[in-house]
């Protein structure tokens, strides 16, 4: 009974610093993160009930590096392997962008501390993942990776696959809505009786089992507090009202002294619009009752000078900036992107 006691002492004591460890970068961003007020005064054109918080703009882009960092994983094992991603690296990546946004939000309108907690939970959630999937893939993996040799297993090749449509995936649906349990049977289909696809399909299906059940308990969350809204309002300029209702996904509600309300996609789909209604001529006036907006843009070298935040991206060979600017300036700064350097990643929403 000792003994039994000894070790689960240490059981307790261990999960008891991990938790404490998960949870310091939420402590460090709380302290030492935080911008000064108050929000500045803007007075927003469209209706009450078509304003999104301004802060979401900033507090958006985390679920969307997490998003990024799946991309990148799967352009790492599109011709390597899973050790050679750099998990530590990418946790910071996260954390410290938060810190930036974090600082920028302050001063914009919308209580950011709902937001935050939401953040925080992914940011948690995503930290253990990686730090979990870093210990199998460093140790275990690199083992069997090391005595398959230089030739890739059929697994190696599925997984890459996968977790590029993932990737793909992610960009415009939650992943919970992923059919993990789809990608467990395709191992089972393509695996051989190689020493590494057998190391795959244990660790992957585990992975993916585990994905599978954690996606049900969030859709059944989210089914309880309903799903966030899928459209928002803006309002354009500049560009003849025909040509927006040619525009896939595009309602235009009416005239307003300051241009043409219309109602939009949210997410990817947004992004691809607001480029190709920027190319038509139109200059945006204010998205979602707000005059500022975050996009992320990407070059070959590290070098923005009004980006609130840079790093590199991995498996590509270049930098993501996160770039803060006005509503108004968004346009212009669009179609600057067609004459490089730099080109468009992402708009992010409210």
């Amino acid at each position: 009974m000792r003994f039994l006691w000894r070790w689960v002492k240490r059981l307790v004591l261990a999960t008891f610093i991990v938790a404490l460890l998960l949870l310091a970068p939420v402590l460090y961003v709380e302290t030492m993160c935080r911008g000064e007020g108050p929000p500045r005064a803007y007075d927003p054109i469209l209706p009450v009930e078509h304003h999104r918080a301004e802060t979401k703009t900033l507090m958006t882009y985390p679920e969307w590096h997490i998003v990024h960092a799946y991309d990148d994983y799967a352009k790492v094992i599109e011709s390597g392997d899973p050790h050679g991603f750099g998990y530590l690296r990418t946790i910071r990546g996260f954390w410290s962008s938060l810190c930036a946004l974090s600082e920028r939000s302050a001063a914009l309108s919308g209580d950011t501390a709902e937001i935050k907690q939401t953040v925080y939970v992914i940011g948690v959630s995503f930290t253990a993942e990686l730090l979990a999937k870093a210990v199998y893939e460093e140790t275990i993996g690199r083992l069997f990776a090391g005595l398959r040799g230089t030739e890739r297993a059929p697994l190696d090749n599925l997984s890459a696959r996968q977790a590029a449509d993932y990737a793909r995936f992610l960009q415009q649906t939650p992943w919970y809505k992923w059919d993990f349990d789809n990608d467990i049977a395709a191992l089972d289909t393509a695996k051989t009786n190689a020493l590494r696809d057998r190391e795959r399909r244990l660790a992957l299906g585990i992975e993916y089992g585990a994905k599978s059940a954690y996606a049900g308990v969030i859709a059944a969350a989210v089914a309880n507090v309903g799903a966030d809204a899928l459209t928002l309002r803006m309002i354009v300029r500049g560009i003849p009202e025909n040509t927006l209702r040619d525009l896939q996904g595009v309602v235009v509600i009416g005239q307003t002294d300051s241009g043409i309300e219309i109602q939009t996609p949210r997410y990817r789909a947004l992004t691809n619009l607001l480029v190709g209604m920027a190319e038509k001529g139109a200059d945006f006036v204010e998205i979602a009752g707000n005059d500022d907006i975050l996009l992320t843009a990407v070059s070959a070298t590290p070098e923005a000078a009004d980006a609130l935040f840079t790093f590199s991206r991995q498996g590509y060979g270049d930098y993501r900036h996160l770039v803060f600017l006005k509503v108004a300036d968004l346009a212009d700064r669009l179609r600057e992107f067609s004459e490089g350097p730099f080109s468009l990643e992402h708009i992010h929403d409210y």
